[in-house]
């Protein structure tokens, strides 16, 4: 089975509240919410596919100390078995803006759960609540 290393992002505004992104029409899993992030590509570090990938999906720009990992999920799926990497961002510049995806939410911590997300994002949910 292959292994697919997928990084993703908590970004967490002043208030509190994290940021999630429905994915778009057309895209395995269309309709589901997920943190922020993507495939690492050949080579790549996890910090470095973040940057590129808030930056693509996005359109901020992210620094490289301003990333702390948290957590991690590891899943397997039909096809495929994901390693997710989760990090933490509360510092940007740029505005937020939903170029990939269909919609953009900030949610707090605990009403994570109500928002419908692929199997692999869903365990990392209790250690966005512990942190915040």
């Amino acid at each position: 089975m292959k292994l697919l290393l997928v990084v993703a992002c908590a970004l967490i505004d002043a208030d509190g509240r994290v940021l999630i992104a429905q994915r778009p029409e057309g895209k395995g899993m269309a309709g589901l919410w997920e943190f922020p992030g993507g495939k690492a590509e050949a080579g790549e570090r996890p910090e470095e596919t973040l940057i590129r990938e808030l930056d693509e999906e996005l359109g901020i720009t992210v620094k490289e100390d301003c990333l702390a990992p948290l957590t991690f999920a590891s899943h397997p799926y039909d096809d495929f078995h994901i390693l997710m990497p989760l990090y933490v961002c509360r510092r940007w510049e740029g505005t937020i803006t939903a170029r990939e995806h269909k919609a953009l939410a900030w949610v707090r911590p605990n009403k994570l759960r109500d928002y419908p997300m692929p199997a692999a994002d869903a365990p990392l949910i209790p250690h966005l609540i512990g942190l915040l």
